[in-house]
């Protein structure tokens, strides 16, 4: 700050510039990380024609399958012995829809033996997530493989 005496007067000068340069900073990095945030787990997802788009907001879960067998609730991993407690405190005590994401490679029998969980919770809204059909694989428009 500089200091100075005009006619018996006292002015400061406050410089912005830092803080505004630190500002513009947080925004791209809050710009940047933000669709990193939304984007979720990779799950190869079976198609079919019907598909409405999943819901935004704070009122469901999304329980997801992943073709190596790890089970994740939202973003967080779930083990099997932990699953029912998991779902009865987050989804069923909150009065929150369950979305289940399942691998399509995921055994079908396994897929039964999660639903059966999530009915041993008390939970009764469930949902399944796919894709349209026409939608391009993931994979593809990657470039991977």
């Amino acid at each position: 700050m500089a200091f100075s005496l005009k006619q018996g007067g006292l002015m400061a000068d406050i410089n912005v510039t830092p803080f505004v340069d630190v500002m513009l900073v947080l925004l791209i990095i809050f710009m940047v990380t933000a669709p990193l945030m939304t984007q979720g787990l990779e799950v190869d997802l079976p198609k079919t024609r019907t598909v409405k788009t999943l819901p935004q907001g704070k009122d469901h879960m999304v329980l997801t399958l992943r073709k190596d067998g790890s089970m994740f609730l939202d973003e967080y991993a779930v083990g099997d012995e932990d699953l029912a407690g998991h779902l009865e405190r987050l989804v069923k005590a909150e009065n929150k829809f369950l979305y289940l994401r399942a691998d399509k490679d995921v055994v079908y029998g396994r897929v039964v033996q999660v639903m059966g969980e999530i009915k041993r919770a008390g939970i009764d809204r469930l949902g399944v997530v796919a894709e349209p059909e026409d939608a391009p694989d993931r994979k593809k428009a990657k470039g991977n493989k």
